[in-house]
């Protein structure tokens, strides 16, 4: 028996659209026999990467981060999805923002580079208590210390870990903290749902970086394996690394 989830942004208000994400992917390989619904595994610190490690899933979502602590051994990286459609994404690449207060003395709100670098204040965490989600995760902690050239620990005043990109985004609303980055498609998701977020601004934006990937377990039948990365790319999907990204 097999299982398979998009855990990546199913965000309670997403359950239906996820579904429907699956059973858009179901119809297009009837000849395979895949879970008719979702596993929505626990978000707390440490399940998500138990469920990953399970050789029955066969379906998923990854961020890289994660792929490149370990995960890498587990999972077989399929296809990116296109960010295109989400303020900071292009093709296989997305960004995060950069969030903080509007207090009237935040500093502007930073349009999206024109380049693939990142673009941010001088010092954006001097001073700041900085919100993170998990620190294996690339959108959250680790690309943000490539474009600082350092853990952010060494920069913030102190660090905060909230354990998702929603709840960071609810913790610099209410003044638990000061400075988050949130990727692309879950700020979209904020904006959308979470009404706190309009007492955020956008003050900068991270460097490009391999976006979520679809990835089913390295115990998946190879015939299976294919077979899902080839319906993938035929439905508007980008070839996915199969080794770490920066």
């Amino acid at each position: 028996m097999t299982i398979a989830s998009l855990p990546m942004y199913d965000w309670p208000e997403m359950h239906a659209e996820t579904d429907a994400e699956w059973a858009q992917i179901r119809a297009a390989m009837p000849e395979l026999d895949l879970p008719a619904a979702l596993t929505r595994p626990d978000d707390r610190p440490g399940f998500l990467n138990d469920h990953w490690r399970d050789p029955a899933l066969v379906f998923s979502q990854c961020c890289w981060g994660p792929l490149n602590v370990g995960m890498i051994r587990h999972l077989l990286p399929l296809a990116q999805p296109d960010y295109g459609p989400y303020l900071g994404g292009r093709g296989p690449f997305y960004r995060s923002a950069m969030v903080m207060r509007d207090t009237g003395e935040t500093p502007p709100v930073m349009a999206v580079p024109a380049t693939s670098g990142a673009a941010f204040p001088s010092q954006p965490l001097k001073g700041q208590r900085f919100a993170f989600n998990d620190t294996e995760s690339k959108s959250g902690y680790r690309g943000l210390a490539v474009d600082l050239g350092g853990d952010p620990a060494d920069f913030a005043a102190a660090l905060v870990q909230s354990g998702s990109h929603r709840q960071s985004v609810r913790m610099i609303a209410d003044g638990r903290a000061d400075v988050a980055v949130i990727d692309c498609r879950s700020w979209a998701l904020a904006q959308r749902f979470e009404p706190v977020a309009a007492a955020l601004r956008v003050v900068g934006w991270t460097s490009e970086r391999m976006g979520i990937v679809y990835v089913t377990s390295r115990a998946t039948d190879p015939g299976t394996a294919l077979r899902l990365q080839t319906m993938l790319l035929a439905q508007g999907c980008l070839p996915a690394p199969q080794g770490e990204t920066v």
